[in-house]
């Protein structure tokens, strides 16, 4: 598990401690694991849906991942809410040309604790390249009761909170060896 840093300008009360991991499979799966620990009833969380595709899922508790080829301007953003709802994006650029793929829905588990919410999301991303590593940023919004937010990352680029910045793009996963 890889640890995600606090933005320093929004520090969180409730959530001490926020990790993530990311794993590619060799068919373009990403499978994703997020476990937030400290206070988590005091935190803000959608009650449980049926898994559907959703907008705006950011502005609230919202586990979140970017992913790209080093060879490509463009980049998938994915959210996952604790609610089992998710959503996916697909921009050509930096903030530029959003779209929404067609994708298989992913796979959605959610176990919490008092002190610990994880998060498991599973969704296929065959269209990426199978021969270059994919860069990812792994991130959370996290909201509390009071209406606090904290913005977890991997990296921070200077200034407010903004996953979709190049700075954020923190992790490598090499692409997988085949048979």
């Amino acid at each position: 598990m890889l640890p995600l840093i606090p933005h320093p300008d929004f520090p969180a009360l409730a959530v001490t401690n926020v990790e993530a991991d990311a794993v590619r499979s060799a068919s373009g799966r990403l499978e994703l694991r997020y476990v937030l620990s400290g206070a988590i009833s005091k935190l803000l969380l959608p009650g449980p849906s049926t898994p559907a595709r959703a907008d705006d899922l950011w502005q609230h508790t919202c586990l979140e991942a970017f992913v790209r080829l080093p060879s490509s301007g463009g980049y998938y953003e994915l959210n996952f809410s604790p609610s089992s709802e998710w959503a996916a994006y697909r921009l050509d650029g930096y903030r530029d040309g959003m779209t929404s793929p067609q994708l298989e829905p992913p796979r959605i588990e959610i176990a919490s604790t008092p002190e610990r919410l994880e998060l498991r999301a599973s969704i296929e991303l065959a269209e990426l390249s199978d021969e270059e590593p994919w860069q990812l940023g792994l991130a959370a919004i996290v909201e509390e009761q009071d209406g606090r937010k904290s913005y977890w990352a991997l990296a921070h680029a200077p200034g407010v909170p903004d996953f979709h910045h190049k700075d954020c793009f923190a992790l490598e996963l090499a692409a997988p060896d085949r048979p």
